[in-house]
């Protein structure tokens, strides 16, 4: 990271009917990963596997906390009651294929299990909100195949340029 940019400011949202902040080993783990790059956490929450809720979480993440990136953990898979994606879908305007589909690439020479996944990443304004898998070992990869793409993004989704 260039001197003259600011640091990175992530939020992390488990989505999740059965975690709380004792046992919620992949957003501690997003937590701990994030500050290892010497970028900032701006909050870490948990919040039912229900739409509304986190859509909202992303919302007060991007527009209230102002973060640059806004990580959820969790309700990406094929469970019905995994619906991250689409709260993720209800309150972005642009998708951004690319880092989904680098962290499923990335992830699938690992396991097979990782072509499951239905994550979605997406621009709200000027924040990015990218899906990672609720397991801390998939979280952990994930985030692995995409983290030094995001200062980059960071400063384009700023207006900064290439």
């Amino acid at each position: 990271m260039k001197d003259d940019q600011r640091i990175p400011r992530i939020a992390v949202i488990t989505c999740s009917d059965t975690r709380s902040m004792s046992n919620d080993t992949a957003g501690a783990a997003l937590v701990s990963l994030i500050h290892e790059q010497g970028w900032q956490v701006t909050s870490h929450i948990i919040v039912k596997d229900d739409r509304l809720a986190i859509s909202t979480a992303i919302i007060a993440a991007a527009d209230d906390q102002d973060a640059d990136v806004v990580l959820t953990c969790g309700g990406s898979g094929l469970s019905l009651r995994d619906v991250t994606p689409e709260a993720t879908a209800d309150v972005c305007e642009r998708n951004v294929p690319g880092i989904a589909e680098a962290m499923r690439a990335y992830s699938v020479q690992i396991t097979p299990h990782a072509m499951l996944s239905r994550a979605v990443c997406m621009q709200r304004g000027r924040h990015l909100v990218i899906n990672l898998p609720g397991s801390e070992k998939a979280a952990r990869e994930n985030w692995a195949g995409v983290v030094a793409a995001l200062p980059h993004a960071i400063s384009m989704m700023a207006g900064e340029g290439h």
